[in-house]
């Protein structure tokens, strides 16, 4: 089970390498060999899952209905663009470029750890994100954790 959490400023190199940072990968479970799968995210970001933890996705898509107009246009949206990539030799996962595209990544990213994948932004997205948040964290925090 992963348990990714932080953030990490980086570069893309113009292959569209990312480096994975180390305090993350050491959390990547044996199981998912390295190999990693990216597909869009929200909010105009890319999310990065393990092989395993994406497994464990799929799984649970696979409980959607075909018949269910709304769940087919979640299906397809997430697994149109959905893309392996194995770890290389310097630790770096490439990202196609329509996915770049689609997150608007072009020389800096902002990794996140959120718990079973990991997100990648662009930088001045993720602070407009989270500047047009309407609620603080904290009143957030009081209505999610709210026991």
């Amino acid at each position: 089970m992963s348990a990714f959490k932080g953030s990490y400023a980086y570069s893309v190199d113009n292959k569209g390498r990312v480096n994975i940072p180390a305090k993350l990968r050491k959390n990547v479970a044996r199981e998912a060999n390295d190999t990693f799968v990216v597909t869009r995210g929200y909010e105009e970001c890319l999310f990065v899952y393990p092989q395993d933890e994406w497994n464990k996705l799929e799984e649970s898509i696979r409980q959607l209905s075909p018949t269910n107009s709304r769940h087919r246009f979640f299906m397809r949206a997430l697994l149109e663009r959905a893309t392996e990539s194995q770890l290389d030799a310097q630790a770096r996962i490439s990202i196609p470029k329509e996915l770049l595209q689609f997150a608007h990544i072009e020389n800096e990213v902002l990794i996140i750890g959120v718990l079973e994948h990991i997100e990648i932004w662009n930088p001045k997205l993720y602070d407009q994100y989270l500047k047009a948040q309407a609620e603080s964290y904290e009143t957030v925090a009081q209505t999610v954790l709210q026991k």
